[in-house]
């Protein structure tokens, strides 16, 4: 295990920005003639990139990624995919919560991953997603976990109203998923978490009273859900894994003013947040990976950009060796995939072998199906 510096078991936060980033206009590169030449309209330009070297550089709103970029923070992982890239939203976020690409699977990673933290199921916290609806990559049969919409609202909320969100919650879960990996499986697995669910409640109302910060996160959904993460942690309820969402990232129509908006809202969430975990001393013990499920095409469609490959993820925290980690996918035509799409130069099994082995010590073999190559985005003292 990676040490956190205070003995105390690793915590990972998972958060998705659903609806495929556009990496180009995140991490830019801008020496490149062809970004520009593709991008008539969704493009940043050189004068406004805030570079981290001679020739990529954050979007602009990302100024508070980009800072703890600076400080050593912040592991850009660049070029994630996988072969034979799937554009559907539900077939391509299914496989980066199952990490299986070839077959419809019925057991997420994370899932997986709290099962073997938590063999017997003693704590129905392990593992808590804060949000609508459970992700499917937090559930799996036997696999004991909690999802919430906020702690706030729960803390007002009585037994009654807390019956009635949690079943809607659930109706979600099953409408989703049923498509995919049939009725059985989904039902076999709401009627087993549904009083494991509001067991989790139950220790979670009390949290938000026993949490004092000076940190002011910014009002928006993202920085409330880590807002709730950190006084999870902070209140040591034995919760390891969590799982955040921030949509919206689907731009095919009017990029330029959405994908700032986003881009600004998860940067300040995640400088709030880790500022918040060191005002409390409890930083050290966190890492974030935030992902999403693919890239964007080269080429524009003139106010957005249509579904691509070859994407990137990043991961946060006071134990990274921040950095540049795999390769930018190559900018030259011939390279792309389907002749429009960046072409990954990182499997995303690899980024989730290394996660689990280096940071929460858990075999990953089984979760990800095989052996696949590892970073080292990880200091190692």
């Amino acid at each position: 295990m990676t040490t956190n510096g205070n003995g105390k078991a690793p915590v990972l936060v998972v958060l998705q920005m659903t609806g495929g980033n556009d990496f180009m206009n995140t991490l830019v590169p801008f020496t490149e003639g062809i970004y520009y030449d593709s991008r008539h309209t969704v493009r940043i330009e050189e004068d406004q990139v805030i570079k981290i070297n001679d020739k990529l550089g954050f979007h602009p709103a990302a100024a508070p990624l980009k800072e703890m970029y600076d400080n050593g923070d912040v592991a850009i992982i660049q070029g994630i995919g996988y072969e034979n890239a799937i554009r559907s939203h539900f077939r391509a976020m299914d496989i980066m919560h199952t990490a299986e690409p070839n077959t419809i699977a019925t057991e997420g990673w994370l899932a997986k991953a709290i099962r073997q933290i938590d063999p017997h199921g003693q704590n129905v916290l392990t593992g808590v997603s804060f949000g609508r609806g459970l992700p499917r990559a937090m559930a799996a049969p036997g696999v004991r976990v909690t999802s919430v919409g906020d702690l706030d609202s729960y803390g007002l909320m009585t037994s009654v109203e807390i019956k009635e969100d949690r079943a809607e919650a659930m109706d979600i879960f099953k409408r989703f998923y049923t498509p995919g990996i049939g009725s059985g499986p989904t039902m076999a697995y709401l009627k087993q978490t549904g009083d494991d669910v509001l067991t989790g409640i139950d220790r979670l109302q009390e949290v938000p009273g026993q949490y004092e910060s000076t940190v002011e996160y910014e009002d928006n959904g993202l920085a409330k859900a880590l807002r709730d993460v950190a006084r999870t942690h902070i209140a040591g309820l034995g919760t390891q894994i969590f799982y955040v969402q921030h949509p919206g990232y689907d731009h095919h129509a009017i990029e330029m003013p959405a994908h700032e908006k986003l881009l600004g809202e998860l940067s300040g969430a995640l400088r709030d947040f880790m500022d918040d975990l060191r005002e409390h001393d409890v930083a050290e013990e966190v890492v974030i990976y935030a992902f999403t499920e693919f890239g964007r095409r080269v080429q524009d469609n003139g106010s957005g950009t249509d579904h691509g490959s070859g994407g990137g993820a990043f991961i946060i925290g006071d134990r990274v060796e921040g950095g540049l980690y795999a390769e930018y996918p190559s900018m030259d035509p011939k390279t792309f995939a389907n002749g429009e799409d960046l072409a990954h130069t990182f499997d995303f099994r690899g980024v989730y072998a290394t996660l689990l082995e280096q940071w929460m010590s858990v075999d990953s073999v089984d979760i990800v199906n095989g052996k696949y190559e590892q970073l080292q985005p990880f200091k190692t003292a």
